[in-house]
Parts: C-alpha cells; structure tokens; sequence
C-alpha cells in the first residue's frame, strides 16, 4: 500500500463567510469521505488561517528570515490535509475525489504521493 497527502485547497475568504449550515454540510461531506476511506485514513486536519502561519527562509547572506503569514499571497491556499493509504493513486482519487473542495468553484485537491527512502 501507497501513501498519498491530499491538500485541501480555497479561498480562505469563501471558507470564512459560509453560514453554519453549510459549515455542517462541508464536515458531513468529510465524515462520509473518513468513512469511505476507513482504516486508510491515517490522519488529518484543518488548518488555521494563513494570517497564523508563519514562514522561513534564508536570505541572500544566509541568515534566516522569520516572516509572518504564508509564502506566497494567493486567493487560494492550503486549508486542511489527509494522509492517506491506499493500493494505488486510482483508489486515492476515488477516495479524495469525495471532499467538498473537490465540487465547489473556489476551492480544490492536490495528492501528493508520500516518498519512501530506503
């Protein structure tokens, strides 16, 4: 069995406006996706918003540099993942495919297959 991370990507403001109805529809729609994917689901979390997030990077000299926020500003960003198993890539789109992120117009699912190093 393969591991996959799904990101969970969307428009942060789109996310902070739903109304509680539709924050229950979106956490239904995760439940029947961990039920779905069973003892294959082997983690994941929401994220808190890109203004908690706080980067790293060198500069040109080498010194670190600690910013706050994301690295990049972009209307979408990354908000929940899931670590999945699964026999193969085909059975993780099945699964992620899913996700309510996956059927709204501001949002999205990026699967990453996890490296493995002998």
């Amino acid at each position: 069995m393969a591991k996959y991370l799904v990101l969970i990507y969307g428009d942060e403001q789109k996310w902070d406006a739903l109304t509680a109805e539709e924050v229950q529809d979106y956490m239904g729609a995760h439940g029947e996706f961990a039920a779905a994917a069973g003892a294959g689901l082997l983690g994941g979390n929401e994220l808190e918003s890109t203004s908690a997030a706080t980067s790293l990077r060198n500069d040109a000299n080498g010194r670190l540099m600690v910013t706050d926020g994301p690295f990049v500003e972009t209307k979408e960003v990354l908000g929940g993942y899931y670590l999945l198993e699964a026999a193969d890539l085909d059975e993780a789109i099945k699964l992620a495919s899913r996700l309510p992120e996956v059927q709204t117009r501001h949002g999205g699912v990026e699967i990453r297959p996890v490296r493995v190093r002998d």
